[in-house]
C-alpha cells in the first residue's frame, strides 16, 4: 500500500485527495446515471422509437451484458496503465455515448450507443471501486468507499430524477444530451484532481479463477447477484407500476424517483458504516428488508400512501447493496483489490443484465405488477444464502 506523508510529491497529493474522491464519485455518478437514464424515460423512450416496454428494456439488459465483460477484460487490457487516464478516456468515451443516443434515428442506433455505454460502466467500477484505498489514510478508507458508492445512490435522487423531468419537458433525446455534457466535464475534472495513479497490481485473467476459489468470495458475489438481479427485475419497471396507482401524474413520479433516491443516500451510508464493522450482517438486514418491501409494493396497487412508503424503504434498503458488497469483497480478498472489484463489478453488471431482462419477459408475459413478485424472491433467496453460509 502506497505511503502517502513520505515525500514533498505525496504531501501535495495528500491536500488533493478529498476533492479526488468526490471527483471519483462523480464518475461513477455519471455511469449510473447514464445506465439507469431509460428506466425514467422508459414510457417515452418506447413510444418515440416505436417498441414495446419490454423491447426497450434492452437499453438496461444490454449495456449490463457489456459492462459485465469489460470490468473484467479492460482491467486485463490496461494493466500497465495509469489509472488516472483510463477514467478520464473512459468518460470521454461515455460523453461521446450519450451524444450517440440522443441523436439515434432508429433503436437499433441507440442500442449500439448503449454497448459503447456499457464499455464505459465497467471499466469505471473495475477501477474505482478500489481506489479509495489509494486515494485517503486506512482511518479514512471506510468513508471513502462510501463517498464513491453514494454515485450510485445520488444518481437516482438527481441523476434520474432530473433526466426524467428533462425528457418530459422537451423530449427523452435532450435528456441523454445532458448526460454527454455531464461526461465530457467529469473527464475534465478529473483530469485536474486525481493525482497519476500508476497501476497498482497487473491484473491477469487467471486471477479471476483463484479468486473464485475462496469460499467467502463467492458467498457474497451469489448474494448480491441474487439482490441485483431481483432489484432490477423489479425496479426497471417501477415507472409503469407507479403509473397504475391512482391520481398519479407524471410530475408525482418524478417526486417519488426523488424520495427514493434521498433514501438510498441515506441507505448508501448507513449500510457502508455497518458493513465496514460487519458485511455478512449487513447483506442479513439488507435482503431481510428489500425482499419484504418489495413483495409487499406488488401488493400496494391501489394506495398511494402505501406505494410512497414503500418506495422510499425501497430505496433505503438498496441503497446499502453496494457498498456492503464490496466490503465484503475487499475483506475476502485483501491481497488483491483490483482483481476482486473487477470481479465484483462483472457480476453486478450481468445481474443488472439479467435483472432487466427477467423483468422485461415477466412484464411483457405477465405484467408489470408479477416482475415485483419475482425481484423480491429473489432478495429473500439471497437471505438465506448468506445465513446458510455462516451455519456452515
Amino acid at each position: 500500500m502506497e505511503t502517502l506523508t513520505q515525500t514533498p510529491h505525496s504531501r501535495t497529493r495528500q491536500r488533493t485527495l478529498p476533492l479526488a474522491v468526490v471527483a471519483v464519485a462523480a464518475a461513477t455518478f455519471s455511469v449510473v446515471t447514464t445506465e439507469m437514464l431509460p428506466v425514467g424515460l422508459l414510457t417515452s423512450l418506447a413510444s418515440g422509437l416505436g417498441v414495446s416496454d419490454g423491447t426497450a428494456g434492452l437499453t438496461v439488459t444490454l449495456p449490463g451484458v457489456v459492462a459485465a465483460l469489460a470490468a473484467l477484460l479492460l482491467p486485463v487490457a490496461v494493466r500497465h496503465a495509469d489509472r488516472r487516464a483510463v477514467l478520464c478516456g473512459l468518460m470521454l468515451l461515455l460523453g461521446a455515448a450519450n451524444l450517440l443516443s440522443a441523436l439515434a434515428p432508429n433503436f437499433a442506433v441507440l442500442l449500439g450507443a448503449r454497448i459503447v455505454v456499457g464499455l464505459c460502466i465497467g471499466g469505471v467500477w473495475a477501477v474505482a471501486a478500489s481506489l479509495a484505498v489509494r486515494l485517503v489514510d486506512a482511518e479514512s478508507v471506510g468513508r471513502a468507499t462510501a463517498v464513491i458508492f453514494s454515485g450510485i445512490a445520488v444518481a437516482s435522487v438527481l441523476g434520474v430524477p432530473a433526466g426524467t423531468f428533462l425528457g418530459e419537458l422537451t423530449g427523452w433525446r435532450w435528456a441523454f444530451g445532458a448526460v454527454a455534457v455531464l461526461g465530457f466535464g467529469v473527464a475534465a475534472l478529473l483530469r485536474v484532481v486525481l493525482p497519476a495513479l500508476p497501476a497498482d497490481e497487473a491484473v491477469r485473467l487467471g486471477a479471476f479463477g483463484g479468486l473464485l476459489r475462496l469460499p467467502r468470495l463467492r458467498v457474497g458475489l451469489i448474494a448480491v447477484a441474487l439482490l441485483v438481479v431481483g432489484h432490477f427485475a423489479a425496479y426497471t419497471y417501477v415507472r409503469p407500476v407507479l403509473e397504475r396507482v391512482p391520481d398519479v401524474g407524471a410530475g408525482l413520479i418524478s417526486g417519488l424517483l426523488l424520495a427514493y433516491g434521498v433514501a438510498g443516500i441515506v441507505g448508501n451510508f448507513l449500510g457502508g458504516t455497518f458493513a465496514a464493522r460487519d458485511p455478512r450482517r449487513a447483506l442479513l438486514v439488507i435482503s431481510a428488508g428489500l425482499g419484504g418491501v418489495v413483495l409487499l409494493m406488488g401488493t400496494a396497487g391501489n394506495s398511494l400512501v402505501a406505494s410512497v412508503v414503500l418506495l422510499v424503504a425501497w430505496g433505503l434498503a438498496y441503497g446499502g447493496v453496494s457498498v456492503s458488497s464490496q466490503n465484503w469483497v475487499m475483506a475476502a480478498a485483501p491481497h488483491a483489490r483490483e482483481a476482486a472489484s473487477a470481479l465484483f463489478a462483472g457480476v453486478f453488471n450481468v445481474a443488472i443484465a439479467l435483472g432487466a431482462l427477467v423483468g422485461g419477459r415477466v412484464a411483457d408475459g405477465v405484467g408489470v405488477t408479477s416482475a415485483l413478485w419475482v425481484g423480491g424472491g429473489m432478495a429473500v433467496v439471497a437471505l438465506g444464502v448468506v445465513a446458510v453460509a455462516r451455519q456452515r
